[in-house]
């Protein structure tokens, strides 16, 4: 289905619950990425909740307005999907950009919230981190997302994982390459300007942080130092997994999901 948000539509996705009446979960990508990176979680997930999965704006299948976008704007955009179904409240796990927004969520509207997943994810912007992005949104300017497909890769799965899953490489290719330029762009700036760290304090509702163990982009330093300024927060790492670490270890990220969402590995 659509939903309308400010300045387009997004695509959202329900997965039903194997029971009537249950829950819901919210799921939220990657930049570069969309709803269907969360194909190895969903058969799981349905056993408690149900699932719903949308393409943040300039991803997948949902529009992508003219940026820069914002962390504000992501939120008000989960905000118009739960409003638009009439959802009261959800638990929502989110990885890397996904995971950021969650913390926006959480701090902004915690009665919303039941539980909150933040998957491989920082919550502060240090200047070689906003180098980054200034470098990779260059390229992109230049020359597309082929220019940076390669990179994204070698950061999101570990060596083994490329070498002896090319199948499921190729589609991981293919979900990048799909993503609007405008859109990765639009993301990108909101990212340069991250900044929850020092309000990570505030959050109150229950927290999971989940960590590849081999992720360059979120290091566990940083998702360990985020773990401790959320009372209450615990920290699961994942192991022999880079910066998407749902996709580089299907059994392992289910398997540190499972206690917190009370869905069983």
């Amino acid at each position: 289905m659509r939903i309308a948000i400010e300045g387009g539509s997004l695509f959202v996705k329900v997965d039903e619950a194997q029971q009537k009446g249950a829950p819901w979960l919210m799921l939220s990508n990657s930049i570069a990425a969309d709803h269907t990176m969360w194909d190895g979680q969903v058969p799981l997930l349905t056993k408690r909740y149900n699932v719903l999965r949308y393409d943040a704006r300039g991803h997948g299948l949902s529009d992508a307005p003219p940026g820069p976008y914002s962390f504000a704007l992501l939120v008000k955009d989960i905000i118009s999907i739960l409003d638009h179904l009439d959802i009261e409240r959800t638990s929502f796990m989110g990885l890397s950009l996904g995971g950021m927004t969650a913390l926006g969520l959480a701090l902004e509207h915690p009665e919303r919230l039941d539980k909150l997943v933040c998957c491989d994810a920082r919550a502060d912007a240090p200047e070689p981190f906003v180098n980054s992005w200034v470098e990779r949104i260059g390229l992109i300017e230049k020359f597309g997302l082929k220019a940076i497909l390669n990179g994204t890769v070698e950061r999101w799965l570990v060596p083994s994982f490329v070498q002896s899953h090319p199948d499921e490489v190729a589609r991981i290719e293919a979900m990048i390459m799909g993503t609007s330029p405008a859109g990765w762009i639009g993301c990108a700036e909101a990212l340069k300007q991250l900044d929850y760290l020092k309000d990570l304090a505030a959050i109150k509702v229950p927290t999971l942080f989940v960590a590849g163990a081999e992720d360059g982009g979120a290091p566990l330093p940083v998702m360990q130092a985020m773990t401790n300024a959320v009372a209450g927060a615990e920290l699961v790492v994942v192991p022999n997994a880079a910066h998407l670490s749902n996709l580089d270890n299907p059994e392992g990220f289910n398997s540190a999901i499972s206690g917190f969402l009370e869905v069983g590995a």
